[in-house]
């Protein structure tokens, strides 16, 4: 009967799929290497081939060169919203679902909308454009990308706060990096073609740093060989048959470790397209009139950014955190098993490895891999 209801869950997966637009991204590693520009480009040559294409949202930043690309290409009228007395645009998803083009352009994946939009970010208004069965070409910067988050955050001079979860750069039929030496995109910015004047000075000494946009060229380029992996790997799927990865990632009360567990999990599921967990085992010390009201906020902010990433949280009750553990191990069929590296003072070090150790032993007899994230 289980194995009925998953076949018949595939079938449909398989017809949504079919009726699903096609997804094309261009990926850079910052502002000013030409994504929007790209994408315009590409406009016109689908409406010289006489595809109906429209552009629901594009942002030139008044670049001039982008700016005279829009010339001849139509362009849907934004959606006007009132936000705290002021009235803002931004895109509107209803009327380019009403129209049904077959191509539309919507720039600036990450965005997070205006209050009041109809989804909360733009992502999720390309998902939906999506799901319609229009066709969509979009542009992101790597920065952006979840995932990523636990690598860089800390090495950017500036904080990220517009993200998008890494499935979306995994949904896309298509992807293209749009590549340009460290050496001309600083000449461009110095050139007044990426920031006006008066910019260019704060750029350089804050996001437009040489070792900076090494790292993030470095970065895109791994994502899109990695994306280029992936696609062979789907269709290629039906030729082998391999074993279905199930991961499932233990963490605590400790925000930013967790947060660093969940992201770094996020991306290894990604890769193998699996389904992952992430378990918190609530032990009587940590209940909810025993543990601080900050702990509780963070942890229930890290459910729900493993919930934005594609993960399903499981929070168990119980005093034996390794038998809780392999209890949900099995009876979610998991292949690996990620932990983070004991960060706990030397007088815990033994009590640490006691658990440790219980968790190996109660792992050796089942088949399952275990991954230590630091």
């Amino acid at each position: 009967m289980e194995e009925q209801r998953k076949s018949a869950e595939h079938f449909l997966e398989l017809i949504k799929q079919s009726r699903r637009g096609k997804f094309k991204i261009y990926l850079g590693m910052s502002a000013g290497v030409g994504k929007t520009y790209r994408m315009l480009q590409e406009a016109h040559n689908l409406l010289r081939n006489g595809i109906d294409v429209q552009i629901a949202y594009i942002e030139t930043h008044g670049r001039e060169e982008t700016d005279a690309m829009l010339v001849g290409l139509p362009v849907l009228p934004r959606k006007q919203l009132y936000y705290k007395g002021n009235e803002l645009e931004d895109l509107d998803v209803d009327l380019v679902l009403q129209l049904h083009p077959e191509v539309v352009l919507v720039d600036e994946l990450a965005h997070t909308n205006v209050p009041g939009s109809k989804n909360n970010k733009r992502w999720q208004d390309v998902m939906e454009i999506l799901d319609a069965g229009i066709n969509v070409i979009s542009a992101v910067n790597i920065q952006h990308v979840e995932g990523l988050q636990a690598e860089i955050g800390d090495l950017l001079s500036v904080d990220v706060h517009e993200r998008i979860p890494d499935r979306v750069l995994q949904s896309a039929d298509e992807l293209l990096f749009v590549d340009i030496s460290v050496e001309d995109l600083l000449a461009r910015l110095k050139e007044g073609k990426i920031y006006k004047q008066d910019k260019i000075e704060r750029a350089l000494k804050n996001f437009f740093r040489s070792d900076q946009l090494l790292l993030l060229r470095e970065l895109a380029l791994k994502e899109l060989a990695g994306h280029a992996i992936m696609k062979h790997e789907r269709e290629h799927s039906q030729e082998k048959k391999r074993r279905m990865e199930r991961f499932m990632v233990c963490i605590g009360t400790d925000e930013k470790k967790a947060k660093n567990l969940i992201r770094r999990t996020s991306r290894l599921a990604s890769y193998y397209q699996a389904d992952w967990y992430v378990l918190y085992v609530q032990t009587p010390k940590e209940g909810p009139n025993k543990i601080p009201l900050d702990k509780q906020r963070f942890l229930i902010n890290n459910f729900k950014l493993a919930t934005e990433l594609g993960g399903q949280v499981l929070q168990v009750l119980g005093r034996d955190v390794p038998a809780c553990i392999l209890e949900q191990v099995l009876k979610m069929e998991i292949t690996t098993l990620c932990i983070g590296t004991p960060r706990w003072p030397f007088f815990r070090i033994l009590w640490t490895m006691g658990i440790f150790r219980s968790l190996m032993k109660k792992l050796e007899k089942v088949k399952v891999d275990l991954i230590i994230l630091s």
